[in-house]
């Protein structure tokens, strides 16, 4: 099933991926694309994966191709409280508006007090999907494929538009998850954001030693420290979001390194050797 009128609002690299997928899987009839700034409006006008370049959310969302109107997001978390808001009066009748924020519980949160029209429903997403890239020119149309999106609908939203939403990303190759807001963000605390902390701390400790070392490295560091370069603007947002299920994540955390320390500190190798092999078994039971 395909939408009749996608809509991405503030395309970053997520927002221009997932018109270009859903260009080329045939998932819109009719693509409408607004950025912030003047100098990306005229830079999109000339793409081939979208057909209308709007100079304003509102006429963004109000253009209307006949059927019905999936709108997307793709802000940053606080932009996307405040996109919502903002175009909610203007929506079409029966519109159902998502994102792609890393952070579900105070965006699902706001969108409940938000005016709307008629019938149009707010259904958080999250796509697991990414780069340490970032801007829309970097955005691809499989950016989404093999990868995990959460759909988050508050309690009471009408079946049939969340069926419409997580058709919509299985469309773009994503396996869907349905969670609740809240479920998602413990979730994601633990498997994306306490990731970007380990690694970001690592690059940090690593960079009061001799700075010629990195290049002396094997494939190991490149790849524990690859999420480091990401955008500091993007994440410092997220850990201020979902700050309280961070902090959960990162005791957690401390307690295994603790043990670990405790264990090189008194020789305890087998202790040591129980943690390793606990750690190699999780990691061997990823999906291959």
């Amino acid at each position: 099933m395909s939408v009749d009128h996608l809509v991405i609002l503030a395309p970053g690299l997520l927002g221009a991926s997932v018109a270009r997928a859903a260009r080329t899987h045939a998932r819109a009839r009719h693509i409408t694309v607004w950025a912030r700034r003047a100098e990306v409006r005229a830079a999109l006008r000339g793409q081939t994966w979208l057909d209308t370049v709007a100079d304003t959310p509102e006429h963004a969302v109000a253009h209307q191709p006949a059927g019905r109107t999936l709108v997307v997001l793709a802000a940053p978390v606080e932009r996307i409280i405040e996109l919502d808001r903002q175009i909610g009066p203007h929506l079409p009748a029966g519109a159902i508006v998502t994102d792609v924020g890393s952070v579900k519980g105070p965006v699902c949160t706001a969108a409940t007090a938000h005016p709307r029209t008629s019938g149009a429903v707010f259904i958080g997403s999250h796509p697991m999907a990414g780069s340490e890239k970032n801007g829309w020119e970097h955005g691809t149309d499989t950016l989404f494929e093999g990868r995990v999106c959460f759909v988050t609908p508050a309690a009471g939203t009408p079946a049939d538009a969340v069926h419409t939403v997580e058709d919509f990303w299985r469309g773009l190759g994503s396996t869907v998850v349905n969670v609740a807001p809240e479920k998602h963000d413990e979730i994601v605390a633990h498997i994306s954001h306490l990731p970007q902390a380990l690694a970001t701390t690592l690059a940090c400790a690593l960079s009061k030693q001799d700075g010629q070392w990195r290049h002396l490295s094997g494939n190991g560091l490149r790849d524990t420290s690859r999420i480091a370069g990401s955008d500091p603007a993007m994440w410092i947002e997220i850990f201020q979001q979902n700050r309280a299920s961070v902090l959960i994540a990162l005791e957690r955390y401390e307690r295994e390194i603790a043990g670990f320390r405790h264990a090189l500190e008194q020789s305890d190798w087998p202790a040591l050797q129980e943690q390793l092999a606990r750690g190699k078994q999780w990691r061997d039971g990823f999906k291959r």
